[in-house]
């Protein structure tokens, strides 16, 4: 079991949705997959991933090219079994240039709590380094605290 499970609460909503924030902000993609189903689907910008190997294979490529990478989760919406998010991360390229990434998901649970199924729309907005405002995991002070849209 991968608690909180459905039928979600606003409160265990938000628990999932910080857990997957801090999940990610490991940036450890063999943590990262072991929330998924066996056979999740997703797709990620224009890319198609079946199974938690390919979600880990995918991972490890997104943070080989994402360099300090630090991610911002807030909830949207929810149902029984899904949820909606939106997120801004912030990374550089090997080149130095630093990006900020907007997105929404769309997520979908098992009874067990783990994810079947992720779809994700995000955009990529070229900033400066001193326009930075996401620095790493978020601190208890800054739970359910959204960021400002630009």
């Amino acid at each position: 079991m991968r608690a909180p499970v459905p039928p979600f609460t606003e409160q265990t909503a938000r628990q999932k949705v910080q857990a997957a924030e801090d999940a990610w902000n490991t940036r450890d993609p063999a943590r990262v997959a072991a929330a998924y189903t066996p056979d999740t689907v997703w797709r990620n910008r224009s890319e198609f991933v079946t199974g938690r190997e390919q979600v880990e294979q995918f991972l490890t490529r997104k943070w080989e090219r994402e360099h300090d990478y630090a991610l911002r989760k807030s909830l949207w919406a929810f149902t029984d079994d899904r949820i909606a998010v939106r997120f801004q991360y912030e990374w550089h390229d090997g080149d130095g240039q630093w990006w900020r990434s907007y997105g929404n998901e769309n997520w979908e649970f098992d009874a067990e709590g783990y994810m079947r199924r992720r779809e994700a729309s995000i955009n990529d907005v070229a900033i400066r380094a001193d326009e930075r405002r996401i620095l790493g995991s978020r601190g208890a002070d800054e739970r359910d605290v959204d960021l400002p849209l630009q």
